[in-house]
């Protein structure tokens, strides 16, 4: 330094007249640091020369004591521990909250100027970086971005428990920030956050009505278990998460699988102590290291000017009030009207004072006006008793080109929603620090400022969008399939089209309508109301001396009122529950009491539902869209996606399809059966699939021979087409039919001798001879296997109009893989009409057809009545139907089977051979309402009719000596039983 001093000395003659006084190391700078001077220790003066540099010491940095408060403490067999002093010393309130290995800090901040404002800008905001479980972030810019969903949800969590305790009138900005300092995913961080924000507020200078406690109950096998691990919430039928004060309720957030009111009261009742225990550790921790509570300026009315306005206003309001006429615009233009009338009055007194607090007045004198009406004359503002429901409307099916639609509207509430089904691949991806990675049910509410008749600016994500709808997606989670069973990905979008109270709970109702109509086999309809509290509450000592419940509250009563209790279920319980309060906490015993007129409320709405649909629809139609499953090894499933995806890409292209591979399934969604049928044309022609004989094939003629033509198929193997089964008709030279490149559908009808795969086109083509159905054996219609879409149960309805389930009869209610039929399921029976059964005799050519008929039954597995019939009732069928049986799972036979069943002695009766009139002896393998289905030998499968004053008293098992008297249009024998004579 003293070097530097003397160069610029002589750099510059002024700075050699200073004198020494002025130097640096007289005012006791010492070396810069980042080119900014801090002093050194000071020095006592000392009138003698100052010592050369090198008789300095060094300074020595000192040790930096921070005083830390810890408190520690346990519940539900949990140690958790509260600190603070050791981080975040600046700010009003910081606490470190500790379960395991999992840490959480939250901060409290306070702005110091008094803004002119009505209400209280409380900002929460909640932090998961993915430094806390040791990784970086997978984004281009390798940093968190905007907040998830989950952050919100949480930052929701904190702040509906902690906003009702800050005094009224207090309108200063308050922000909390609660953030994950790390995490080992055993607890969830979010009940840790709360808690910790309750400490954080009473240590800090603001002033908070606290302590609160969170906690979290789940239960497993019937046993309540307070703060479960992840490990056990993912077991648990229950997820409930209560936050209180001492003695009263503040919130209340459950996600359950129909837990009854019962078993959920017993929950609450239990959560109350188990929270309390969290209040007596941090009330010792801000005795400790607490703030001393500033003075803060509340904006109040004083009493005077609310006198003066509420004369000029009460008498107007209450007429508007007691007026149910007047729907949600009219009566808030008649509002609007009197604070106008009382602004006017106002300002021809030159009023400044109360024209500063008019709103605010005018909206309390509009409180107390319902209020005491509710009270005292149980009249509600649009007439309604205080249980009763507004009416319901409910449409399924309102947009038929989606998956699925619904409009729902209970009074002047509607919502629109809408499915959309999509493949695995398209579920949402997660980065939060537990749970699962992925989520396939999403739900999607949207709140558009039309819905209220006003003009708005959409932005991103809305926390209270995010809010009710995450509110009913838990609602209808329940009644959904488990995701082995259900390969698919669903979105649900609610539309709010008009809001007047609870569209939350319109989304669970028109969520469930909607999945019901994109066939979505859900356990049962889900269905949700609001309830709402309004209380008489003592001045002196703030105990509630009345209250009264209202059901299915409109918006202006969620806004005068006390609380909004949202609770949705089925009929065997309840699945979500969300509660909201205004005051300073709710009595348990109310909380409680509220359960019971929300069931009663849920089954009138669940009534109306399942008179729109009762079971899951069946998507038939030609336009609806497809799913489809089929399985292949992961060798095959290597060969169509390509190198880095390009062949799957290419397909998706093409046909405009979604395709998404998965555990040796590859899924297509589709958007109508047309393009389906595009897209497992390109994948059988890539990767081919199990050579069937009576399968048909798309194929192209390669080479063109004298004796026929070989042709590539079915994913690049190779078949013959021998001239002799090109045409019905006698054919000379191979090339008058068919070309080179020239693309045909083939039947396989087999394998010769040395191993070559048998083709055939005529088999394909429609013979000639008598008119008959143009549905040939063997066509592309007939033998085209139905894969794996997602159908839902049909209805069958007893004789009583009662559902009856349904599970191995229906067709296509198991998703099985192309060709992987289940040879030993039992043959399905299917109802059909007598005019089908009644087709005569035809000498010539029923000889010549019996045996393709039936054969072509068995392989096409196709079915012309919707209705099946359960083998559990006895009284389905109508007069004029018999019964067909087919074995639908015995539809094709692989090669293997075909040679073996070559070598195989044959019956004497069979499909071939059977012919009208022949007399044989048959076994009852069935019986049903209307006849009898005959086990004719050799797999063969014929029917009898009960002839009227004839015998019904069989068994299954009985010998019977039978005649073929017809058969029926797709070739089953029909049998009747043989005259004494004739045998």
């Amino acid at each position: 330094m003293i070097s530097m001093l003397s160069v610029a000395r002589r750099r510059n003659p002024l700075l050699a007249s200073l004198p020494d006084i002025i130097s640096r190391r007289r005012f006791g700078f010492r070396t810069i640091w980042n080119g900014r001077p801090e002093y050194a220790p000071s020095i006592s003066p000392s009138p003698s020369p100052s010592p050369p540099p090198s008789d300095y010491a060094t300074p020595v940095a000192g040790t930096k004591v921070l005083e830390t408060f810890t408190e520690q403490f346990e519940i539900g067999s949990r140690e958790i521990t509260l600190e603070t002093g050791k981080i975040a010393r600046f700010a009003n309130g910081a606490v470190v909250l500790a379960m395991e290995e999992t840490k959480v800090l939250s901060t409290i901040a306070s702005a110091k100027g008094d803004s002119v404002r009505d209400f209280l800008p409380l900002t929460v905001d909640y932090q998961e970086k993915q430094f806390a479980q040791g990784l970086i972030p997978n984004t281009f810019m390798r940093r968190e971005g905007a907040p998830k969903e989950r952050e919100l949800l949480c930052g929701r969590l904190i702040d509906r428990p902690i906003r009702p305790l800050f005094p009224a009138g207090f309108y200063h900005e308050v922000q909390v920030m609660a953030s994950v300092l790390c995490s080992d995913g055993k607890q969830d961080p979010d009940i840790m956050a709360a808690n910790a924000t309750s400490a954080a507020l009473m240590l800090s200078d603001i002033p908070w009505a606290g302590p609160i406690g969170v906690i979290r109950i789940g239960r497993i096998s019937g046993k309540f278990i307070v703060n479960p691990s992840m490990d056990e919430l993912s077991l648990s039928d229950l997820n409930l998460v209560y936050a209180c004060t001492k003695d009263k309720t503040l919130m209340i957030d459950v996600q359950a699988r129909e837990i009854s009111e019962r078993d959920l009261e017993a929950a609450i009742r239990l959560a109350h102590p188990e929270a309390v225990k969290y209040l007596e550790p941090q009330i010792r921790l801000a005795a400790r290291a607490g703030k001393q509570k500033k003075e803060y300026k509340l904006s109040l009315i004083s009493e005077k000017t609310f006198d003066k306005i509420r004369n000029l206003a009460e008498a107007p309001v209450e007429a508007v009030f007691t007026d149910p006429t007047y729907g949600k615009f009219e009566r808030g233009e008649a509002l609007d009207k009197i604070t106008q009338d009382v602004k006017k009055a106002l300002q021809d007194e030159c009023d400044e004072e109360s024209l500063n607090v008019l709103q605010k007045a005018v909206d309390t004198v509009r409180k107390e006006v319902v209020r005491r009406r509710i009270i005292a004359d149980g009249l509600r503002v649009d007439g309604r008793h205080l249980d009763e429901v507004r009416p319901v409307f409910g449409e399924a099916g309102h947009l038929p080109q989606l998956h699925g639609s619904s409009l729902f509207s209970r009074g002047d509430t509607q919502v629109l929603c809408t499915v959309t089904l999509g493949a695995p691949d398209d579920a949402q991806r997660l980065q939060s620090l537990v749970g699962p990675s992925t989520k396939r049910f999403m739900l999607h509410y949207s709140f558009p400022p039309f819905c209220i008749n006003e003009v708005g600016k959409r932005g991103g994500l809305n926390r209270r969008e995010v809010g009710h709808g995450t509110l009913a997606e838990k609602a209808l989670l329940a009644v959904l399939p488990p995701e082995d069973d259900l390969r698919y990905t669903i979105r649900v979008n609610s539309e709010v089209m008009a809001s007047d109270g609870s569209t939350s709970m319109a989304t669970v109702c028109g969520g469930s309508l909607a999945l019901m109509d994109a066939g979505i086999p859900l356990k049962e309809h889900v269905a949700g109301v609001s309830v709402g509290l309004v209380t008489d509450v003592d001045p002196s000592t703030g105990k509630i001396k009345d209250y009264r419940l209202l059901t299915d509250i409109l918006g202006l009563e969620d806004h005068l009122g006390d609380m909004d209790f949202k609770i949705a279920g089925t009929r065997n319980g309840i699945t979500a529950i969300q509660l909201d309060i205004k005051p300073a906490g709710i009595p348990l015993d109310i909380i409680c009491e509220s359960l019971y007129p929300a069931l009663k409320a849920r089954l009138q709405i669940l009534d109306h539902m399942e008179r729109e649909i009762n079971a899951p629809r069946v998507q038939d139609e030609r336009n609806s869209p497809r799913i489809v499953n089929l399985k292949y090894s992961n060798e095959t499933l290597r060969r169509l996606i390509g190198p880095l995806g390009a062949l799957k890409r290419k397909i998706e292209d093409e046909t405009g399809a979604r395709m998404s591979v998965s555990d040796g399934t590859l899924t297509i969604v589709a958007k109508n059966p047309s393009v389906l049928e595009k897209v497992q044309e390109k994948v059988d022609f890539i990767i081919g699939r199990e050579i069937e004989v009576g399968g048909i094939y798309k194929g192209t003629i390669t080479t063109i021979k004298e004796y026929g033509a070989f042709v590539e198929f079915n994913g690049g193997q190779q078949g013959l087409l021998h001239i002799s089964e090109l045409s019905h008709e006698p054919v000379s030279r191979v090339a008058d039919v068919v070309s080179i490149g020239q693309q045909l559908a083939l039947k396989c009808i087999g394998q010769d001798l040395r191993g070559n795969i048998k083709l055939s086109l005529k088999e394909t083509l429609p013979r000639p001879g008598p008119e008959r159905d143009n549905v040939v054996e063997g066509s592309p219609e007939q033998m085209k296997q139905a894969p794996n879409v997602w159908e839902s149960i049909t209805d069958v309805l007893t004789d009583q109009g009662k559902q009856l389930p349904v599970t191995t009869h229906l067709p296509n209610s198991k998703h099985e893989s192309r060709g992987e039929g289940s040879p030993s399921s039992p043959p399905a029976v299917l109802i059909r009409s007598a005019a089908e059964c009644e087709e005569e005799e035809k000498s010539a050519g029923l000889n010549q057809n019996s045996n393709s008929s039936s054969r072509s039954l068995k392989q096409s597995g196709f079915i012309k009545k919707s209705q099946l019939l359960p083998e559990s009732k006895s009284e389905l069928a109508p007069e004029d139907e018999v019964i067909e049986v087919e074995d639908r799972h015995k539809s094709t036979h692989s090669l293997a089977d075909v040679n073996n069943k070559r070598a195989r002695a044959k019956t004497p009766t069979n499909a071939k051979n059977l012919k009208i009139g022949m007399n044989l002896t048959a076994k009852v393998h069935q019986i049903r309402a209307r006849g009898l289905v005959l086990d004719l030998g050799d797999g063969l499968r014929g029917m009898y009719r009960f002839e009227t004053g004839g015998r019904t008293d069989f068994e299954v098992g009985d010998e019977l000596q039978v005649k073929c008297c017809s058969f029926s249009g797709k070739g089953i024998p029909v049998m009747s039983i043989a005259e004494d004579e004739e045998l």
